[in-house]
């Protein structure tokens, strides 16, 4: 693993003071370049990887709390972007370059910054106008970014009484039961949201009544559910909708699997994971899918992160066994990025967090 010398912290110390002295907005940024420090490959057939960057490469703010890492990541696949947004409590949002060779902090409300931001998703408005959604597990909101990390909106609990769609779900809030988000996604003008760390475990939905200002109420929409039945959730962790679709993937985490629905909530099939692979969340990349796994079948080993192609386990990486990056005990989110006709992996570990980026390895 690359370590954090003296000699790199005064030159994040200076480029950090340069960025100050050169931005009103008072973002700090950091940079680090792939040095061949990081041994191993990990992966099977033509999806082998390799660690480029690890910890070291964020802003030294991120440094100090990543071991409290417990959130996602999103990227920017609008054309000419290819930015990756994540937040870590204590820190407040870091935002990676479409290249990957710099990151930096951006300037982030203190309701946000210092509560737990589970994971992180883009959505784009009719007229194009990017934002960024958060669900705040410990703030029992979903908070709603400009890109550049401004907050303009944040949708608080369903008041007792609100219709959520679903009997179970509408007695859950008149009984005053916690609201905790996991996930977010944006379909059609909905907001889909996962609640698999309460006992309600419903796929929730908010409607988006406009965007300049940002506004939001619940819509009476929900499914799922606590079970493990079809179209049962043991604990619905992330949501996906593939790009190009209008179906909603939710990963079921205790079931080992990934249910499928359309935006209805009526459910369509199930993508059977590893027994015991707990998936947090699945990331699309044209044909291919990522899977960051809580565990693996074998957990002295470290927990896989799973690439899938067509819905077909192709490739395994082991970041803990192979490549010695002992904080991947627990993986709790990965995403895909192309980029030079290679493949990378950005992947953050949980309990303890960490974070790294992984480049295909090709001939």
């Amino acid at each position: 693993m690359k370590r954090f010398t003296l000699s790199t912290f005064f030159l994040g110390l200076l480029a950090t003071t340069w960025f100050f002295g050169n931005n009103t907005r008072g973002i700090a940024q950091s940079s680090a370049s792939y040095s061949g420090e990081y041994s191993g490959v990990t992966g099977n057939g033509k999806l082998k990887f390799r660690a480029i960057y690890t910890t070291s490469h964020l802003p030294p703010e991120a440094q100090t709390v990543i071991k409290g890492a417990h959130g996602g990541f999103a990227i920017d696949m609008r054309p000419g972007r290819g930015e990756i947004y994540f937040a870590l409590k204590g820190a407040g949002i870091v935002q990676i370059s479409s290249d990957m060779k710099t990151t930096r902090m951006l300037a982030t409300a203190p309701e946000m910054k210092n509560t737990n931001l589970h994971n992180a998703n883009i959505m784009i408005a009719k007229d194009g106008t990017p934002f960024l959604l958060f669900p705040g597990n410990e703030a029992n909101q979903v908070f709603t970014t400009t890109i550049d990390g401004a907050m303009v909106h944040a949708l608080k609990p369903p008041v007792a009484g609100t219709e959520m769609g679903h009997p179970q779900a509408t007695d859950y809030f008149m009984g005053r039961g916690n609201f905790i988000p996991t996930d977010v996604e944006q379909l059609d003008g909905l907001m889909y949201i996962t609640t698999g760390y309460s006992q309600l475990d419903f796929v929730l939905t908010a409607r988006i009544l406009s965007t300049s200002p940002f506004k939001a109420e619940w819509n009476d929409l929900a499914f799922g559910g606590r079970g493990a039945g079809p179209g049962q959730l043991g604990t619905g962790h992330g949501i996906t909708i593939p790009p190009g679709t209008t179906r909603i993937d939710v990963a079921d985490r205790s079931n080992s699997e990934i249910d499928r629905f359309n935006k209805g909530g009526q459910y369509l099939s199930t993508l059977k994971m590893p027994l015991g692979s707990l998936p947090c969340d699945i990331y699309y990349l044209g044909n291919y899918a990522v899977v960051g796994s809580l565990d693996g079948p074998d957990r002295t080993k470290g927990a896989p992160i799973y690439i899938l192609e067509n819905d077909k386990l192709v490739s395994t990486l082991m970041p803990k066994e192979d490549l010695g990056l002992k904080n991947f005990a627990h993986i709790h989110n990965a995403v895909l990025k192309r980029m030079n006709n290679k493949l990378y992996v950005i992947a953050q570990a949980w309990n303890p967090g960490d974070f790294a980026i992984f480049e295909q390895v090709t001939d």
